[in-house]
């Protein structure tokens, strides 16, 4: 059994949900002491993945149990310090915009597949956050890339990601999915 200091229970929320309570969990915790965030959100493993890395906390690990996931943090020191954002940002107007100027842009939602599947801004491409990493040899590094996920979390995520690995045109697309009120596809009849 994994000794924890205080536990979450973000089962039956979506994203952002369990980041926002991991983050609210995480602002009470002295520095080393572990949190545990219950969740059932498959996404959730590479949100608090990546929001972790971001933050300076450390993930430890996630244990399955049935359909719920148990993700373990640690709190590192100097969590006061604010998130770092990604600097370069678009609206979702101003990307359909771009979008009506220009139809060759690459538009990369890093959503979980199945979010992808069901609503979708036309010609994007698709590479979960999670998987990132393991498919960043497919994109250009020298293209225009304006990511997009559910709420612009994940996708500040992933172009501080692009930014590190040396791509050099990385803007994030605010709000993202949840706001999108131009056309879109699904990929699942």
């Amino acid at each position: 059994m994994i000794q924890t200091n205080v536990v979450v229970d973000a089962k039956g929320s979506a994203c952002p949900m369990p980041i926002i309570k991991t983050k609210k969990a995480m602002n009470d915790l002295e520095p080393g002491q572990v949190l545990e965030v219950q969740a059932t959100d498959k996404g959730s493993t590479a949100d608090i993945q990546a929001w972790a890395q971001s933050t300076g906390n450390q993930y430890v690990g996630t244990v399955e149990e049935g359909d719920v996931l148990k993700h373990y943090l640690r709190k590192a020191s100097g969590e006061d310090k604010e998130v770092k954002k990604h600097p370069n940002v678009i609206t979702n107007e101003e990307l359909q915009k771009k979008m009506e100027e220009n139809k060759n842009i690459l538009v990369l939602d890093v959503r979980e597949s199945a979010e992808f599947a069901f609503s979708h801004i036309p010609n994007a491409t698709s590479i979960p956050l999670g998987e990132l990493e393991k498919h960043i040899e497919e994109l250009n590094k020298e293209d225009e890339i304006y990511v997009v996920c559910r709420t612009g979390n994940r996708s500040d995520l992933a172009a501080q990601k692009l930014t590190k690995a040396g791509f050099k045109h990385v803007v994030n697309v605010v709000p993202g999915m949840s706001e999108w009120n131009d056309s879109t596809e699904k990929s699942v009849n």
